[in-house]
């Protein structure tokens, strides 16, 4: 435990989760309030705020099975973090509620499709008993973003009057982690299923 703690190679995991972390937690708090402001009703901006979610849901499902069948999981963590840094980023750049829309419902799908390919990448860094200890740490240090991340937006919201610079700082932490992501070496034949592997 010891030395997962304090291995490179997972805090460097632990930081990509961070920021995807911060990505999902920051859009799940806020996206609502980002949505009231175009003036719907409280049961319209439910119904609008549902779309990145189930749009991103079906996008994690394709893109994890697309990642599956080509055996590649870096790669796609990777691009998954450029789409969600994107889109949240991209969100900031109109005032038209459609384009918002939009803009959210691409950055949905970056980090629903990052999820579930980012947690192959431990075992393709660590094997045994110390991917257990590696999981656990990742686990346990990116999700404090679930914190920072929305309680950032807020403070930014407060001292700014605008969600912009909470959402940039959001996309900024993904592109951060994408980019760590793509810096990490790693054992690409741990990344292949059971079958292909033998």
């Amino acid at each position: 435990m010891r030395e997962a703690i304090v291995n490179p190679r997972i805090l460097a995991l632990a930081l990509v989760y961070f920021g995807l972390v911060a990505g999902n937690y920051g859009i799940s708090f806020w996206l609502p309030q980002i949505i009231k402001q175009f003036g719907l009703s409280i049961l319209a901006t439910g119904w609008v705020t549902a779309i990145p979610y189930a749009i991103g849901a079906g996008f994690m499902v394709w893109y994890g099975r697309r990642s599956d069948s080509r055996t590649e999981r870096k790669g796609h963590a990777a691009v998954a973090l450029a789409i969600a840094a994107a889109g949240i980023a991209g969100a900031t750049l109109t005032g038209n509620p459609t384009l918002t829309v939009v803009a959210f419902v691409i950055g949905a799908c970056g980090v629903f499709g990052a999820l579930p390919v980012f947690w192959t990448l431990p075992t393709a860094v660590l094997s045994g008993s110390a991917a257990a200890a590696g999981i656990a740490v990742i686990n346990s240090i990116g999700n404090l973003s679930g914190f920072v991340g929305p309680y950032a937006m807020g403070w930014i919201k407060d001292a700014t009057g605008s969600f912009t610079g909470g959402l940039l700082l959001i996309a900024a932490l993904a592109l951060a982690a994408m980019v760590i992501v793509l810096a990490l070496g790693h054992d690409p034949s741990l990344e292949r299923a059971p079958a292909a592997a033998e």
